[in-house]
């Protein structure tokens, strides 16, 4: 199909590929309402950021000089400041500045567990259950390095369920600790376990290679694809048929044959990716987080049809019932609960990453991974459009009006106006205007490029006039919109002569009404005086009606 693209339009076409393209890899940070808080300059130097809390109230981010900030409500010292103060404004982490973060997770106090690059791991905020692993019970105000029985290891992953946490070394050793009730430290007993310990049972043989945890239970896909599973089952979140508690890790059977590469876990419910690009499901139902097209609760994994296509992410929260999955093609699907509603299969949503699932649906509105930025060197598909008007550089038209030039891209403008996919020809350079201002064209043309309208109210009139030309109803009603904001008693009757010329009947009453309200300074201008017959007959007609010239 490429050797039937004519030449005149691949530059153009290009750049408008690239401007897509760009746009998709842009992720906006400001869809959690927490960073609402930070100003543009503030945003624009963020590369790493966590949003956690029960309401989402809470986040951590690094700046591209590895400086690290936290705000929010601060509960149970969560952010690490010191104290249990809330801040508004962005606090430096001195101890965690140039550590640079490789992952974070965070529990429901919240506590928080990081590890850096180097393998370190840090941890602080609530700890009623131990699950700072520093041996006390005390909540911690700052970050602390958590060394015991992890000197000389290197942690890559972490985890953190509702009041426990986990980690996972680079030599596919797992180590837990904190809260214990239902068994999701592994360790065997029901005991709370204050200090990091390895996970061995079944595992103590076998190199794990991801992680996660939901509220009260743990999991781990090992390198040849099996998954084991321990802790609290009570709504089937083990996948092992039952709705006993685990305090051992157990493989799960149902996945005999099946190679499992990475788990995530919901607040009560488990999603598993295969390396055939499958997606199972089991444990809670009642929003329909399985996406199995019900709200029955599965203690086996469910298939989760995804419109046939290979699924290469899947995305869940220990704090929401929210699920999500990312196809190869680019597609991103959610199912569960949304906003409040119950979605029962996978829904495909406008997003381009499971990120922005987690911003917009869920509850709380927090992210299911410490999301990585990419530093905004490149514009949104808007800003890179408009940024190209008029440029020379990349454009293959010209429009001559009134002496001047306004360099234009083809494959824009016919995308964008059905008057110009009717008209334009491969082989035009240039186009000489003539029924149109400088003024009014370059507006028009900018608007394609914009989506916007910069002019005077008496230059918008000649602009409606193009408008209602072209068909393009958009462009009237802004028109409008600009002469209705530029309205004053000396540009009125004009504005409302352009209104009646051009059959804008709303604008026609504004302008009417506003003569009305303005009529003795209205009477008295030269506009009035020089006004239509029979405009002006009409006009008073009008105002007769309303009352205008009663006593």
């Amino acid at each position: 199909m490429e050797d039937e693209t004519p030449p005149s339009q691949e530059v153009s076409a290009k750049v408008l590929e690239a401007t897509l393209l760009s746009a998709l890899k842009m992720l906006d940070i400001g869809k959690w309402p927490i960073f609402s808080l930070c100003s543009q300059e503030e945003l624009k130097l963020i590369r790493q950021a966590c949003v956690f809390g029960n309401a989402g109230n809470e986040v951590l981010y690094a700046t591209e000089n590895d400086e690290v900030f936290v705000l929010g409500m601060n509960c149970s010292g969560c952010l690490g400041t010191g104290d249990i103060q809330s801040t508004i404004e962005p606090k430096r982490l001195d101890s965690l500045c140039g550590k640079k973060i490789a992952c974070l997770s965070y529990g429901s106090g919240p506590h928080v567990v990081l590890a850096t690059e180097e393998g370190e791991v840090y941890t602080w905020g609530h700890n009623a259950y131990s699950q700072l692993g520093n041996g006390t019970t005390n909540h911690g105000l700052v970050p602390c390095q958590v060394s015991t029985n992890l000197v000389n290891k290197k942690v890559v992953e972490v985890a953190c369920g509702s009041h426990h946490s986990m980690v996972l070394t680079s030599d596919g050793e797992v180590y837990t600790w904190g809260y214990n009730n239902s068994g999701q430290v592994g360790s065997g007993s029901t005991a709370n376990q204050p200090i990091p310990r390895r996970v061995t049972s079944c595992l103590q043989n076998k190199i794990v290679v991801n992680i996660a945890c939901g509220q009260m239970c743990s999991m781990a896909v090992v390198e040849n694809g099996e998954v084991y599973v321990w802790g609290y089952n009570g709504n089937g979140q083990l996948g092992l048929g039952s709705s006993g508690n685990q305090p051992t890790p157990c493989r799960i059977a149902a996945l005999q044959g099946i190679r499992v590469q990475r788990v995530a876990c919901g607040c009560a419910h488990t999603l598993v990716l295969t390396d055939e690009g499958h997606v199972y499901a089991w444990g809670a139902n009642s929003y329909g987080q399985l996406g199995t097209g019900n709200k029955s609760n599965q203690s086996y994994p469910a298939t989760v049809v995804v419109n046939k296509d290979r699924i290469i992410e899947i995305a869940a929260c220990h704090s929401a019932h929210t699920s999500a999955a990312k196809t190869q093609s680019g597609q991103v699907y959610m199912w569960g609960q949304c906003r409040g509603q119950s979605v029962v299969l996978p829904h495909l949503t406008h997003f381009a990453c499971t990120d922005d699932v987690f911003a917009c649906f869920a509850t709380p509105a927090v992210m299911w991974r410490l999301l990585s930025v990419e530093p905004d060197d490149h514009l949104t598909v808007a800003q890179s459009l408009k940024k190209e008007f008029d440029n020379p550089e990349t454009a293959d038209l010209k429009f001559l009006v009134d002496g001047k030039y306004i360099h234009v891209h083809k494959v824009l403008l016919k995308i964008r106006c059905e008057h110009f996919r009717s008209i334009l020809n491969n082989d035009d350079e240039i186009i000489e205007m003539s029924e149109f201002s400088y003024p009014v064209y370059r507006a028009f043309l900018e608007y394609l490029y914009t989506d916007s309208i910069r002019l005077p109210p008496e230059d918008a009139i000649g602009l409606l006039d193009l408008a209602t030309l072209y068909r393009e109803n958009r462009l009237k009603k802004l028109c409008q919109q600009t002469i209705k904001q530029g309205i004053c008693e000396e540009n009125a009757i004009a504005l409302l002569s352009a209104a009646v010329k051009y059959e804008a009947q709303d604008l026609e009453e504004f302008c009417f009404r506003f003569c009305i309200n303005h009529l003795t300074v209205v009477t008295q201008t030269q506009g009035f005086a020089e006004m239509d017959h029979d405009l002006l007959k009409n006009f008073i007609s009008k105002a007769s009606r309303v009352g205008a010239f009663r006593n």
